[in-house]
């Protein structure tokens, strides 16, 4: 499947980058840069590669088409995995604007959730030339210096957070500080691979009562498959302990973003936050399904919100 949808190497920096690149038929669609997260994969896009390159063959418009361009994180996949410190967020948001330049795309457009709304975050906090808007299904948006009391959305928000931190972020925790250490174990037993990533899909997918109303059996096997045969558990963890510090939070940008919400998310940032944070907030929607893992359980909503996201800023 991934052959099929074409699959390319390049070397930025010292390492080799995995990508998928998808040239619409349309020659004036417009170029779009997806980056998936942990514990995803290029898979998270598969379902939405066909309407987002091809709408006229899924009931869109010609206007509506994206040349896609979607790279595997360093040490994710088919990606180099780094032999030494230092690829943070912020130098893989550096690698992917040169990838951009080197397909000779002049101007174009980012999304991503999880770790790829972090490289998406710094890549439009450094402005690459050409980048001209973002879209994130996860703002990382957290609490900021409260200014009175409260309202009723913000302290939905935080107690979704404190949840999450007191009984959900142990994984994140041994990534940022052990990664290492979780590796050997990973690496060393496939059913614990499997449930180290399949708890993320039982818990993080906006589903109604079990993880197969919006992800199959398949689905979850080929991207849990994708880090056991290609050895990356400790790898991917390692970009956890990389930046964690100094690339994952709040920040201010002035380049457009663009948000959608999915109510079965991690939590779900007010737009309070992100109208305080990104000073040219050209779009937000709260939608009615989906969870964390946006295109990848929702692809018709994922593509629907893009088109509508990005359409001020076709040629």
């Amino acid at each position: 499947m991934l052959n099929g949808l074409g699959q390319y190497r390049t070397r930025i920096d010292g390492l080799d980058i995995h990508f998928l690149h998808v040239r619409s038929r349309h020659e004036n669609a417009l170029p779009m840069l997806l980056t998936h997260g942990w514990p995803g994969s290029v898979l998270e896009f598969s379902k939405v590669v066909g309407p987002l390159t091809d709408p006229v063959a899924h009931g869109g418009r010609e206007e509506d088409a994206f040349h896609l361009v979607i790279p595997s994180l360093p040490g994710f996949g088919f990606s180099g995995i780094p032999s030494s410190s230092g690829w943070t967020l912020t130098r893989t948001a550096s690698a992917w604007a040169e990838l951009m330049l080197r397909l000779n795309y002049r101007r174009y457009v980012a999304q991503g959730g999880d770790l790829g709304a972090g490289v998406t975050t710094r890549m439009a906090k450094t402005r690459p030339n050409g980048l001209e808007a973002i879209h994130l299904n996860f703002p990382l948006l957290f609490p900021p210096e409260l200014r009175g009391e409260p309202t009723e959305v913000e302290r939905s928000a935080i107690a979704q957070l404190q949840k999450y931190r007191e009984k959900a972020a142990g994984y994140s925790f041994l990534q940022k500080t052990r990664p290492q250490t979780l590796g050997y174990a990973l690496a060393d037993s496939p059913t614990g691979q499997a449930a180290w990533i399949y708890e993320k899909f039982l818990e993080w997918s906006g589903h109604d009562s079990s993880h197969s109303d919006v992800l199959s059996f398949d689905d979850m096997l080929d991207n849990i498959s994708l880090y056991w045969f290609t050895n990356t558990a400790a790898s991917s963890a390692r970009l956890y302990w990389e930046s964690w510090d100094n690339d994952w939070g709040r920040t201010e940008l002035e380049l457009p973003v663009g948000c959608t919400i999915f109510p079965g998310e991690i939590y779900r940032a007010p737009r309070i936050w992100a109208e305080r944070a990104y000073s040219n907030l050209f779009y937000w929607n709260e939608v009615g399904q989906g969870g964390h893992f946006a295109a990848f359980e929702q692809p018709h909503l994922f593509v629907e919100e893009m088109r509508t996201c990005f359409r001020s800023f076709r040629p």
